[in-house]
């Protein structure tokens, strides 16, 4: 078993997923900091500075005056402005992401294309070409 787990541990697979997890981890604070950093205090601008995370309503029919509040006194509580955020935020992250993605995919094709296609140099006629006229000449 321990010779199995070794052989696990050896395979490139094992160490290129815990590289892209650590690259994942570090690549979502840096996209963690360009939403809350950047974009949502543009959206913030646009929108009158609404924060929906306050936005809630208590099962127990009483009267906070936040949601934090509300917790502290044990109360259900039905966050949905919380939930509206995380849905915000989620967008927001899939299309930096996408975007991110996007510039990565382009640099990496233009790096693949060759700078320039050769034109094509006409050759003369192949060595199979020659053979055939060579023996239809001597069929005459």
């Amino acid at each position: 078993m321990i010779q199995e787990f070794k052989d696990f541990i050896a395979k490139g697979n094992v160490m290129d997923m815990a590289v892209g997890i650590i690259i994942g981890a570090a690549f979502t604070a840096i996209v963690k900091s360009l939403v809350g950093d950047i974009f949502n205090p543009i959206i913030a601008l646009f929108t009158g500075g609404i924060d929906f995370s306050g936005w809630f309503y208590a099962l127990d029919g009483g009267e906070y005056a936040s949601l934090s509040a509300a917790q502290e006194a044990g109360a259900p509580v039905f966050a949905f402005g919380s939930f509206l955020m995380a849905v915000i935020n989620f967008f927001i992250i899939a299309f930096v992401v996408f975007m991110l993605v996007k510039m990565v995919n382009r640099i990496k094709s233009a790096a693949e294309k060759p700078d320039e296609v050769a034109p094509e140099v006409k050759t003369g006629p192949s060595e199979l070409d020659i053979l055939i006229e060579i023996r239809d000449a001597l069929k005459k």
